[in-house]
């Protein structure tokens, strides 16, 4: 945290309520959590404690960064809300947990997950091609996760359905450090001098 106890930034991290077969999956979400951390960030992220949810979430404040979750009643138990985060936001629709975590970000960031992760990463890519925000979206491709998104996307585009422009509005990477200082510096942010030297 800086002097003044407010974050540098604050990451939107979507990502699985589950660990995923291989091991490195749960080794990038403490990544990106160690990084949002020790760059003195905010993780905003749903609020659960299960999976690269969980994972994440306790990386960034064992790094020393501040974490918002945002869980609707209906989903506590079966996510297993994580209670020590430094704010915890119990909201009654997944309409307004989607809404707030918007609207605490300054960017978006998709790790491996499920449908609940694509969901929610194609509705704020979405928000963005009609101009509902400016806030840089980025997918983090680990092991090639999302190769096959990514070609279904570029077919779209092959067909007529989407333009390149659309698909530009997207970063994508394979290294969490190096797709995070992106999008955060994207952000116009540029958060302590460590983050020029990854």
């Amino acid at each position: 945290m800086t002097s003044d106890n407010i974050p540098a930034f604050s990451v939107c991290v979507y990502c699985g309520s589950r660990d995923g077969v291989l091991p490195i999956y749960a080794d990038v979400a403490r990544e990106v959590g160690q990084w949002i951390g020790s760059h003195h960030g905010q993780l905003v992220y749903g609020g659960g404690n299960n999976g690269l949810m969980g994972l994440v979430a306790q990386a960034t404040a064992d790094a020393g960064g501040r974490v918002v979750g945002i869980i609707p009643k209906a989903l506590q138990p079966t996510e297993n809300t994580r209670t020590a985060c430094n704010e915890l936001h119990v909201v009654d629709t997944m309409h307004e947990r989607k809404r707030m975590m918007a609207e605490r970000a300054d960017v978006f960031l998709a790790l491996p997950g499920g449908i609940g992760t694509f969901e929610e990463f194609f509705e704020v890519w979405t928000w963005r091609q009609l101009g509902y925000h400016d806030k840089p979206i980025g997918l983090l491709n680990t092991q090639g996760y999302y190769d096959g998104l990514l070609s279904f996307a570029k077919n779209s585009v092959t067909q007529g359905f989407l333009s390149d422009w659309q698909m530009d509005l997207i970063r994508t990477g394979e290294h969490p450090q190096t797709l995070l200082r992106d999008l955060v510096q994207a952000a116009g942010f540029a958060p302590q001098p460590r983050l020029a030297m990854l």
